[in-house]
């Protein structure tokens, strides 16, 4: 099997809805085996962005927010959309300040990830932000955040626990764990 060979063939597609942040599609098309059927997909408009801040005292910072697609109240790391043509570094900096008051002098990208990649091709990536200094937070007019300051290891046992389930910020703990912490696993 050539991993560059897509085995898929779009016979039509259609946009079925489409906002300021999706694009939906259906897609008549032949499967990998030469049958018929149909697919869905969403484009996402923005690159996800996700940010782990980290401290001098191994503490991360946390938003907590009702998530409407979901109907659940969600703990996650700061995140947010980066427009077309915007640098993803420029905007994790404004989405960390935004969310969390928070400027970094240091930033390491951490992670690449599809988030659903079975029905969409939503990219996202992941800093690390360190050397931290503390401001106002600046929270857009759709968020009502709650923000805690945890030590990361309360954060990757909320992860392990399921209390932090948002595919980014499982990605983006697990990661920091790896790489700057795991010399407490």
């Amino acid at each position: 099997m050539n991993e560059n060979n897509n085995p898929w063939t779009i016979l039509d597609s259609e946009v079925k809805y489409e906002n300021k942040w999706i694009k939906v599609f259906h897609q008549n098309v032949l499967n990998p085996n030469g049958g018929k059927g149909v697919y869905g997909t969403v484009h996402f408009k923005n690159v996800a962005i996700g940010i782990v801040p980290i401290d001098n005292d191994g503490n991360t910072w946390l938003v907590g927010q009702y998530r409407f697609p979901i109907e659940e109240y969600s703990w996650e790391i700061p995140e947010g959309g980066s427009p077309e043509g915007e640098d993803i570094l420029e905007t994790a900096k404004r989405e960390l300040l935004e969310e969390t008051g928070l400027i970094a002098q240091n930033w390491t990208m951490l992670s690449k990830l599809h988030t659903s990649n079975s029905v969409c091709r939503e990219v996202s990536y992941i800093f690390l932000a360190e050397d931290l200094t503390q401001t106002d937070s600046q929270p857009e007019e759709t968020e009502q955040l709650q923000i805690r300051k945890v030590p990361i290891l309360e954060a990757y046992q909320m992860v392990l626990a399921d209390k932090i389930t948002d595919s980014i910020s499982v990605a983006g703990i697990l990661k920091t764990m790896i790489v700057r912490f795991s010399n407490l696993l």
